[in-house]
């Protein structure tokens, strides 16, 4: 190699050196061959741009190339951008990254090289605010890297106005974007495509609004969707088409109508310059089917529609695209208690209903479906008369009374005050169970306001008609067990299902504050009668005696069983019961010196 490069020096001919003998070779100088050698070789250093010219590519991805130094320089094939196009006698350009003279060769760095010449040129030719394009090469952490001749840096959030999913989506396609940072020292730019756009959008808006009118049809591009509508750039400026200007029809979500970058033709219905924002519509390109409504569902047609939605108030029908109507759950049956409409009906289900009423203005239609049927109240005059017996499940009781079910949807009330002759029914509970069947007789019939009487005592004669007055007379001493006691008197059974009022004014002489003073409910005592009204169905009574379980016959003979002094108490109690006598024969005989018996102080009623 160094024979060769001294040959060149000095323009020997191959030939001539073929011809020097071995004396002649002795007899040339070392030094002068070294004096040869450096003038041939250029002054090379690390991080320095060299010119070189490829010598060959090695099979294990290695290209040799001269730099015009004493040693030959390596560079790795992948750092070539078409490694294929490399072939011996190429020029390049490369950057000296290591010499290594011990081992014969110097580490070279085409990338390098090509990325410090790169940025020169960029320096030299472009400033912060230019604008420039390139390819996205890869993602990096928080954006891509663009090659617009040097690697710069394009952060996520200066990708686009709005934030993308995911920017990979751009690697390999050409960006154009402004420079907004260079630093010279640290090698590195940063650019910006959101607010390259950002300017445009904004001439393109000034443009928009100078020329945009209410009322106009454009086409616009979906730029974003929304639960409740969607975003439509109409170039410069985005306008808000909401769902319920999407369709005259009804629609779940925009996404069923539209999708992002679709392109969309739509109508502006609104513009506020000021606030710069535009409504759209896509409905509005058609006429209202509520325009002729009238005349298509005249109120009392019959229609068949789809039940398309349910609420808890009723369920939504439709008759056409854009037409619904409701119908309440109150309109969905005559008879069954409705409590959500999916009782009735389904979501999809076809539907059968006849027109109620029609709000023009407020695009309301009101429906029914038990007007498609015949109203089962309109024949309970002639299905139950009054008089007919009927035999019923109780489905509800209340305070008043119990609904008997005649037929599915078709209650009679029976109350209680037609539960017994005689008894006094506080509870229909005392009476019937719920869900037991009884036997009841129509007393009415109220077809207006669907109601029907039930009465159960009338199954059996009165017997305050005849019965009574006959087996019981004013002054008869009847004995009788205590079965209620109120503030006002005391309820006596004088048999069953037969009371009397023994009023607080009979219980004693004197003022009784609390009738339980006298007597305790389930109590046997002797009453008599001082008052009959068959009319009102009450028994007036006056205490006579009281009647205490497991007492002596006597109380003589109870004391003559004792000593002396425990005789005592029941001398008192013989003393009291006298007095108690000499009062009852006194309203005795006043009661048969009157032909009418007092009638008792305050309320009561048996």
């Amino acid at each position: 190699m160094h024979g060769k490069q001294l040959v060149k020096k000095f323009a020997i001919d191959l030939d001539q050196l073929d011809q020097l003998t071995g004396e002649a070779m002795g007899a040339v100088d070392l030094s002068e061959f070294d004096e040869a050698l450096d003038s041939t070789v250029g002054d090379i250093t690390p991080h320095q741009i060299v010119k070189g010219k490829v010598l060959r590519v090695l099979d294990d991805g290695t290209v040799v190339v001269d730099v015009r130094y004493k040693s030959e320089g390596r560079i790795p094939l992948d750092e070539f951008d078409d490694p294929d196009a490399v072939k011996p006698g190429a020029e390049i350009e490369t950057l000296v990254e290591a010499i290594y003279d011990e081992e014969g060769y110097i580490s070279l760095s085409k990338r390098k090289a090509d990325r410090i010449r790169g940025w020169e040129q960029v320096i030299e030719t472009h400033k912060e605010g230019d604008v420039v394009e390139g390819i996205a090469q890869r993602k990096i952490k928080g954006g891509l890297l663009v090659d617009i001749g040097v690697p710069v840096f394009l952060p996520a959030s200066q990708v686009n106005i709005r934030r993308t999913g995911d920017i990979g989506d751009w690697i390999g396609k050409e960006i154009k974007a402004r420079i907004i940072k260079i630093d010279e020292d640290r090698m590195n730019i940063v650019i910006s495509r959101r607010k390259l756009i950002e300017e445009e959008r904004e001439t393109l808006k000034k443009q928009l609004l100078s020329e945009i009118e209410e009322g106009q049809v454009r086409k616009g591009v979906v730029k974003n969707i929304a639960d409740f509508g969607v975003f439509v750039d109409l170039g410069g400026l985005d306008g808000l088409l909401h769902i319920t200007d999407m369709s005259w029809g009804r629609i779940n979500h925009p996404s069923e109508m539209v999708a992002i970058d679709d392109e969309v033709e739509v109508k502006v219905l609104k513009i506020d310059r000021d606030r710069e924002r535009i409504a759209l519509g896509m409905k509005q390109k058609q006429a209202s089917p509520w325009e002729s409504i009238d005349t298509k569902y005249p109120v009392g047609s019959r229609v068949t529609g789809e039940v398309v939605n349910l609420m808890s108030y009723g369920a939504f029908v439709k008759l056409e695209d854009g037409v619904e109507g409701l119908v309440h759950i109150s309109e969905m049956s005559w008879t069954k208690r409705v409590n959500h409409p999916s009782e009735v009906v389904q979501v999809g289900d076809k539907v059968e209903v006849v027109v109620l009423e029609i709000n023009t203005e407020k695009q309301e239609i009101s429906l029914g479906m038990k007007q498609t049927a015949v109203n089962p109240w309109d024949m309970v005059s002639d299905n139950y008369p009054p008089g007919t017996i009927i035999r019923g499940r109780v489905r509800n009781l209340t305070n008043y009374g119990a609904f008997i079910e005649l037929q599915e949807g078709i209650d009679g009330l029976l109350h209680i005050t037609d539960m017994s002759w005689t008894k006094k029914i506080t509870h229909p509970s005392e009476v019937v169970k719920k869900g037991e069947e009884v036997e009841c007789v129509v007393l009415s019939v109220d077809q207006d306001k669907k109601r029907i009487a039930l009465g159960l005592k009338q199954l059996q004669a009165d017997p305050w008609a005849t019965d009574i007055p006959a087996r019981y007379h004013i002054g008869d001493s009847v004995p009788g067990v205590v079965t209620k006691i109120t503030n006002f008197g005391v309820f006596v059974e004088l048999e069953s299902g037969l009371e009397g009022l023994l009023h607080v004014s009979e219980l004693a002489d004197h003022k009784v504050e609390n009738p339980e003073e006298v007597v305790k409910s389930g109590q046997r005592v002797e009453v008599r009668i001082i008052k009959i009204d068959p009319d009102e169905r009450k028994i007036g009574l006056t205490l006579i005696q009281t009647h205490f379980d497991g007492e002596q016959d006597s109380a003589t003979d109870a004391a003559s069983t004792m000593r002396e002094p425990e005789a005592a108490p029941f001398s008192a109690l013989a003393g009291q019961l006298k007095d108690l006598g000499e009062r009852v024969s006194k309203r005795e005989a006043e009661a048969a010196s009157s032909e009418d018996a007092p009638k008792p102080e305050g309320d009561g009623e048996s």
